[in-house]
């Protein structure tokens, strides 16, 4: 670091991102990206009139993916807040609700980002531990008096918890904030937004990264009451007013509209997800039942680390955690049904030794 660096920032650890190896064609399956390209109507959006517009300012309030948000979930325009991508979403719920005096739990094992954003605006972040089947403590969230945040599902684990408990949690004490982090929401579980219209506690965020296939262009948003929902745009507007491009936002609305495209692929991830949990099975690893757009596995007859060393070999990429909780792991992303095709075979050749 260098000698101009502020003390508050000198023992920052920060976010590890995927792999984005550039050194051979991999098949990717290591950061939660769909295998699928966006909607073909959004693609088309993106025309010369569209790309002669970038001389011009994006519009600060979004609106035209706002709009679209709202009306596919059924919330004003006022209830929802765009960002560059979910992850400038959090950073702005963490920048606007947590001091010293108002902290943010969240699960032992979740997203990554969670304590670097606690850390870069000096707010300790601590944890709640899972149950021991690596599923959300719920009774433990409801008991917390401060602010918390979790994804459902799970990120790193893939685990969901209810609607029905999500609201326990919420309802529990409305003196304090809940965040839930819908990044994977699609692949299976229940989305907490219709409960924004009755706690004014909650803030439901949620990703295109995934189900909607544009994590290249960065497109995430929350929703939220008004007067929350004002407050994170404050922040917004006192860093970045701008954070939307102009082609993003084209892309997002076109995309959330599309709504037979999101089903046709979303279900298809799904059916490719139940194929490989059984497949892995079959090979004697333990599977999280995970409802999200990857799995988490383990085996007795290898090691997280070892297994993921001799995929990378063989032009596969997993995803790798050196933590002791995860080590023991590798969490797969869900690709095409050929490419996990491809990856059962790889990993049966390297357990058997082939």
């Amino acid at each position: 670091m260098s000698k101009f660096l502020i003390d508050r920032y000198s023992s920052l650890d920060p976010y590890v991102p995927g792999e984005q190896p550039q050194d051979r064609k991999y098949i990717k399956l290591n950061t939660n990206e769909s295998p699928y390209p966006p909607s073909p109507e959004a693609v088309a959006a993106i025309d010369e009139d569209a790309v002669r517009g970038l001389r011009l300012y994006s519009d600060p309030e979004c609106r035209t993916v706002t709009k679209a948000i709202a009306e596919y979930y059924g919330v004003k325009s006022t209830e929802v807040i765009v960002g560059n991508g979910s992850d400038e979403i959090l950073a702005f719920v963490y920048a606007a609700f947590c001091d010293d005096k108002r902290k943010l739990a969240s699960p032992e094992i979740s997203y990554g980002f969670y304590p670097v954003f606690g850390e870069l605006i000096g707010v300790k972040n601590y944890v709640i531990q899972l149950k021991k089947d690596y599923s959300l403590d719920v009774d433990a969230f409801v008991n917390c008096p401060d602010n918390v945040i979790f994804a459902n599902p799970n990120a790193q684990t893939g685990i969901a918890i209810t609607l029905a408990d999500v609201e326990r949690i919420v309802s529990a004490r409305t003196d304090r904030l809940v965040v839930v982090d819908e990044a994977y929401v699609d692949f299976g579980a229940e989305s907490a937004v219709a409960l924004t219209r009755k706690y004014d506690n909650l803030i439901v965020v949620q990703t295109f990264s995934k189900s909607r296939s544009l994590a290249g262009a960065r497109l995430g948003f929350a929703i939220a009451s008004e007067a929350l929902i004002s407050d994170l745009k404050a922040v917004k507007f006192s860093f970045n007013p701008y954070n939307v491009n102009r082609l993003t936002e084209t892309l997002g609305a076109k995309a959330i509209r599309d709504k037979e495209w999101f089903e046709v692929n979303r279900k298809k991830i799904i059916s490719t997800r139940e194929y490989t949990f059984a497949a892995l099975e079959d090979l004697g690893f333990e599977v999280l039942p995970s409802m999200a757009n990857f799995l988490l596995a383990r085996s007795d007859k290898i090691g997280g680390e070892k297994l993921y060393l001799a995929l990378k070999e063989r032009g596969v990429l997993v995803r790798y955690f050196s933590s002791p909780a995860l080590s023991d792991f590798v969490r797969i992303t869900i690709g095409s049904r050929y490419e996990m095709e491809i990856l059962i075979k790889e990993i049966k050749d390297i357990i058997t030794g082939a």
